[in-house]
């Protein structure tokens, strides 16, 4: 019934239900660790600190054997059934047998909120110009702004890259709550409005903290639902240009309605609005199966990698205040394109990706070498000094052939990209994400373009 509707309109089963809650609520009642099977064990890559994993004595490193009379050893269990196993009811325990160098150890934790963050990072490029980059908008998402807002602000903040790229969207009042810190007096944000839902309207409401410094947003065609209701905000009202590609083109708005066997119905009941009047949602006439393909389509057509292949809906044009001609009906097209890096994207490197082995080797690197984090001041000072050695080329080289990846052919394109991306997984492992995001974006092309434009 419901795929007879919209692509939008979905049937959650009591199963997922939880799953998608938390990820709307952004946080799970767990231990506060971050793991990663490897050779069919369980290895803890990260230990939240303060979390009740971090408080019972839980270190990097450690291997888990036994989880509740739970054997998550040695037995094809798979990442989510593990997380089933450690997740639960507030309060109750987990008694854990790993071990640790060579020894085996027991011990006792309790379960508690666990926050999963919406900021993935928030720094300093330079001393003027921060970076905040937001992964979703769950029902935290504005309050973890603010304080990323805050920190940078006390750090000398004057300009703004905001990097919404592979952003699919969330809760839509955290969006318009955001916007609201960019735009200034009681200027329209969006507006929805459905065949049985009275127009809404979503206004500014109070004094932002960022109306007046240089804004840039980073988008692309991961970029979707509320975020491009930020998006389309900032770019009506010319507060802030657009960098990157066309954004995934997601116009509506589902309401959730819980049913009496735990599972939830997700309907859409409204559209929403830019404060221009475009509505930015593409056609899904021909079905979920074709509407979804339509952004492979775009890696295939040539869109992503040039701009002249934008395919914008010219049937109808709207203007920004300042007069800028933008369109509807398939998304939000940016100000500056930049054309996505495609040379990479051979089977080896997918390989490596889908495998996990570049997270593997991050954290691998560690273990051998527990004291790097000592030889560089920050992830900065990690990127501008830190080289991939052939001796580390080599680890990672047998850590592919164990899931029979071969490099012995690997051509020059893919060995630079994988070397930038082994070396930003070392990052996480030392500074957690805002390590990554340090170390990865100083080589971003859209992050170097954004500084132009700020410059300007």
């Amino acid at each position: 019934m419901l795929s007879k509707l919209d692509p939008h309109s979905v049937f959650i089963p009591a199963k997922d239900l939880q799953d998608v809650n938390e990820d709307i609520q952004g946080s799970f009642f767990g231990i506060g660790i971050e793991f990663s099977i490897l050779d069919d064990t369980l290895h803890v890559l990260n230990v939240l600190p303060d979390g009740p994993g971090d408080k019972a004595g839980i270190l990097t490193g450690d291997k888990f054997i036994v989880a509740n009379g739970r054997s998550i050893a040695g037995n094809k269990l798979v990442a989510d059934s593990i997380r089933k196993i450690l997740r639960g009811d507030r309060g109750s325990t987990v008694n854990i047998r790993l071990m640790r160098d060579g020894k085996i150890i027991e011990m006792a934790t309790k379960r508690d909120i666990i926050a999963v963050s919406s900021v993935d990072a928030a720094y300093m490029i330079d001393s003027i110009s921060g970076y905040i980059r937001l992964n979703k908008f769950s029902t935290q998402t504005y309050r973890e702004f603010m304080l990323s807002l805050e920190k940078l602000k006390k750090a000398g903040l004057q300009k703004l890259i905001l990097d919404l790229r592979g952003n699919g969207g969330g809760v839509l009042d955290e969006a318009v709550e955001i916007a609201d810190e960019f735009l200034e007096g009681d200027k329209l944000i969006t507006y929805t409005e459905g065949l049985h839902a009275a127009k809404k309207e979503y206004r500014c409401r109070r004094e932002g903290q960022f109306e007046k410094g240089a804004l840039v947003v980073l988008a692309d065609e991961g970029s979707a639902s509320a975020s491009e209701v930020l998006i389309g905000a900032l770019q009506d009202w010319d507060r802030a240009p657009i960098i990157g590609r066309r954004t995934f083109g997601k116009g509506l708005v589902q309401e959730q309605f819980d049913l009496s066997d735990n599972s939830a119905v997700r309907l859409t009941i409204a559209r929403y609005f830019t404060p221009s009047g475009r509505s930015i949602q593409r056609s899904y006439a021909n079905g979920g199966k074709a509407y979804y393909d339509e952004i492979s389509k775009r890696f295939q057509d040539g869109e992503v990698v040039s701009a002249d292949s934008i395919k914008n809906d010219t049937s109808k044009v709207y203007r920004t205040q300042a007069g800028k001609k933008v369109y509807g009906g398939g998304g939000i097209s940016p100000d500056y394109f930049i054309a996505a890096d495609t040379s990479h994207m051979g089977p080896i490197t997918l390989k490596a990706y889908t495998k996990g082995i570049i997270n593997d080797f991050g954290y691998k690197y560690y273990l051998s070498n527990r004291k790097v984090k000592e030889e560089y001041k920050n992830p900065i000072d990690f990127s501008k000094r830190f080289t991939m050695s052939p001796e580390n080329w080599q680890i990672f080289t047998q850590l592919s052939m164990k899931d029979s990846i071969s490099l012995n052919n690997i051509n020059d394109s893919d060995r630079t990209y994988l070397s930038k991306a082994l070396k930003a997984s070392i990052a996480r492992q030392l500074w957690r994400n805002e390590g990554y995001f340090e170390v990865y974006n100083a080589e971003d092309e859209s992050i170097q373009k954004a500084m132009e434009v700020l410059k300007k």
